[in-house]
């Protein structure tokens, strides 16, 4: 897959892990075309709150949806690597910073994806982090969310195991710690006068991955 190539090590001897995390990822998550299909269309900047590896950067380029894009995470090796493989495949406008979420946002107008993170956040900084995304947007920008949710079903308590057994390998460098409640959020997003879809992205996973896409029209 040519996006996971831009992980593979730069000597032959060195770790893969990058590449295939990559190939499984693009390979067996509906994610990144999700994320495609929901900021189709807009030209507003992105920012890419908990970027990890910085996959949507290139999904969305391999889509032809060049936008300009930031990507924050807390982890300072994840966001090296992916500056390297950004500059490997010669990702214009792309760029990466090293942010502690749980602590503080970036300075942004425009739309903002937070993809797999939210439930890492605790309470009550998720919720200020919600309220300054949505502070965020611009008319016509995008808030895309994808997260689980504590709503007491299989997946959900899937999702947490899995989890916490990514922290307990060292690919998460943090504990899960809040999985919203979908109603609550849905609540909360309406309230600031945003368009709200919810929809369920579990693809060839167990997992309780739900979409969320809000605007401001």
């Amino acid at each position: 897959m040519r996006i996971a190539r831009a992980y593979l090590p730069e000597h032959p001897l060195g770790n893969r892990w990058d590449y295939y995390y990559s190939r499984a990822k693009l390979g067996s998550d509906p994610l990144y075309p999700g994320v495609s299909q929901a900021l189709r269309g807009t030209r507003a900047p992105l920012l890419d709150l908990g970027c990890g590896l910085g996959l949507l950067a290139h999904t969305l380029r391999a889509d032809g949806i060049a936008l300009p894009y930031r990507g924050v995470d807390s982890d300072a090796a994840k966001i090296r690597r992916a500056g390297r493989a950004a500059a490997r495949v010669g990702l214009d406008g792309a760029g990466f910073a090293v942010m502690d979420l749980s602590r503080e946002l970036p300075e942004h107008r425009g739309s903002v994806a937070i993809l797999d993170v939210l439930q890492f956040i605790p309470y009550p900084a998720q919720a200020r982090a919600i309220d300054a995304m949505i502070a965020m947007l611009v008319p016509g920008a995008r808030l895309v969310i994808r997260t689980g949710l504590d709503d007491g079903t299989g997946r959900a308590r899937v999702t947490r195991a899995v989890d916490l057994f990514s922290r307990a390998l060292g690919w998460m460098n943090a504990t899960p710690r809040y999985y919203p409640d979908g109603e609550a959020l849905r609540a909360r997003l309406q309230a600031a006068g945003l368009r709200v879809e919810f929809a369920p992205m579990f693809g060839r996973t167990p997992f309780n991955n739900w979409r969320i896409v809000a605007a401001r029209e």
